[in-house]
């Protein structure tokens, strides 16, 4: 007999697209200021991905404040203002039940940032045959010393 419910590699079509929704509706609540708060006035606010439970009763935004600064007080301003996000966002987001809201930091940011690093390093540049990162003469006579 078949399994009825077997784990999937990933996200449902119907999640991904309920997600996208409310990353729409809680994007759009942020800039217009709906919110009455001085951190999310006064920080831009960027939310890259959101994902859903697969019963569609739970979101994760995953955020990040433009430069990167005020992350933590951004984060509890966020869940400070967690009911009424909820109920903006059921406003524009018609489903059967308001998904409960759960803000955590992007760190894609921080992955990209890493790799881009390793890549620019002189072992990647001399396996790639690309010229590597530029030497000045004053690093030059640093590693001589």
């Amino acid at each position: 007999m078949a399994k009825r419910f077997e784990q999937t590699t990933g996200p449902s079509q119907r999640q991904q697209r309920v997600a996208e929704l409310i990353r729409h509706a809680l994007a759009e609540v942020l800039s217009r200021g709906d919110i009455q708060d001085d951190v999310l006035t006064k920080n831009v606010i960027t939310i890259p991905e959101v994902r859903m439970s697969p019963d569609l009763k739970l979101a994760t935004a995953y955020v990040m404040p433009l430069g990167g600064r005020d992350e933590q007080a951004v984060l509890k301003a966020l869940d400070k203002n967690k009911k009424i996000l909820r109920q903006e966002v059921a406003r524009r987001v018609n489903l059967k039940f308001a998904p409960d809201l759960r803000f955590l930091r992007d760190e894609s940011f921080d992955e990209a940032a890493r790799i881009d690093a390793l890549l620019r390093t002189e072992r990647v540049a001399r396996d790639t045959g690309r010229p590597g990162p530029a030497v000045s003469q004053d690093d030059n006579d640093e590693q001589d010393s």
